[in-house]
């Protein structure tokens, strides 16, 4: 294990942007760099037999770049262990297998990504995991899920993807320990900026660092971050048993983009309130999703449970049905056609076609019209101005 050399900024009352900078950052001991160097090595001379110096041996198990940016994010969420993955998904397989087995149930919401819906229903199940689907916004469906069935987790993604809904952490939490159910809560679309599952009563949080940690759409990774000591190790076995790693190099363009989260963060939510409100007059629009708004179902849980912003994700959907759908989002010109999120720069897509093809079908198919927006840091009246030019483009 390697020992965490700023240990002084885990849990204390200096601010999530001095975090962000200075946790893991320990200046380079021979240069002084300020910067934490890119470790390209795939293994590490050892001092004697066995004798690893400081921890380290092979990059698979262990790597400085990698341990300075788990070091970063763990403060940054509030927790005491992060581990820093090749993905989402590989942080959110390697979290499930190296703590299920089989006859052990999963309760997930109606409205998740698709990808996470996928590794469980076509890859969990049947090893034997069960599964099932209730609207986790609604405590009376989820108490009486869990009245009825034991489960090991309750998934969790709020703001969810891509209809945004909202779940009350701290509530669900509550309940679920009741029952002897742990948390999960997916934090990618709210980033550790404006929320922190943990100290609402999740068990972990999980990240797709390639959207708002990472942040220049130059990266793919993940995380999981937890408080349990082990939990951790187990989660740490597993990692290195079935080698799912970020390189160095990926490792240090996480931590790059974690040092301006706040910054780019509250840039994007400012955008997205703006661009919501201003689609919720628009005569092309059937309806806003964007928890910023106050027609928002869950607008109440998330003024009280998101600090700082809403985020920079709004899901409309177009009174002209698919059809306008697809030709919004192919007539945008700022906004690029593309599938993820949490870039500098604006993006568009439509769920059903693209994200979450593979829900199609199940009680997760998402509405046909949907559009869904990752609201960039441009300026907001030049993507105003492309949306705007989109619909002109769905009326010709």
């Amino acid at each position: 294990m390697i020992t965490n050399t700023h240990e002084t900024l885990q849990n204390t009352t200096l601010g999530v942007a001095t975090r962000a900078i200075h946790a893991g950052q320990t200046p380079d001991p021979t240069t002084g760099a300020v910067v934490t160097p890119i470790f390209m090595t795939s293994t590490f001379k050892q001092d004697g037999v066995g004798e690893m110096r400081n921890g380290y041996d092979y990059s698979r198990s262990v790597n400085p770049t990698r341990t300075a940016f788990d070091e970063q994010l763990a403060a940054v969420e509030g927790g005491a262990y992060a581990m820093s993955f090749a993905s989402g998904l590989a942080a959110i397989d390697v979290l499930l297998r190296s703590t299920l087995r089989p006859g052990d149930n999963v309760l997930i919401g109606n409205d998740v990504y698709g990808g996470t819906y996928r590794l469980l229903a076509k890859v969990f199940v049947p090893w034997g995991i069960g599964l099932d689907v209730v609207d986790i916004t609604d405590p009376a469906q989820v108490s009486a899920a869990l009245a009825a069935k034991h489960y090991t987790y309750l998934w969790v993604e709020t703001p969810s993807n891509p209809l945004l809904n909202i779940t009350d952490i701290a509530a669900t939490s509550a309940l679920a320990h009741q029952y002897g159910t742990k948390v999960v809560v997916d934090n990618t679309f709210a980033s550790p900026i404006l929320q922190h599952p943990l100290a609402d009563g999740a068990y972990a949080v999980v990240y797709s660092t390639t959207k708002y940690i990472g942040g220049h759409s130059d990266v793919v990774g993940g995380a999981v971050v937890v408080n349990d000591e082990a939990m951790r190790d187990r989660i740490e076995f597993m990692q290195n048993s079935a080698g799912a790693v970020p390189s160095p190099f990926d490792a240090w363009l996480d931590m790059r983009g974690l040092k301006t989260l706040e910054l780019r963060v509250l840039r994007h939510s400012e955008n997205a309130m703006t661009i919501a409100q201003w689609l919720e007059g628009h005569s092309g629009v059937e309806r806003v999703w964007y928890p910023g708004l106050e027609s928002h179902p869950g607008h109440e849980i998330a003024a009280r449970q998101m600090h700082g912003g809403f985020g920079g994700m709004i899901s409309v959907q177009l009174s002209g049905g698919a059809e306008a759908a697809r030709r919004f989002a192919a007539s945008t010109e700022i906004f690029t056609l593309a599938e993820s999120l949490g870039g500098v720069e604006s993006l568009i897509e439509v769920p059903a076609a693209m994200t979450h093809m593979s829900v199609a079908g199940t009680t997760l198919e998402v509405p046909a019209n949907l559009v869904r927006l990752s609201i960039g840091i441009e300026d907001v009246d030049d993507l105003i101005g492309d949306l705007e030019q989109a619909f002109a483009a769905v009326r010709d």
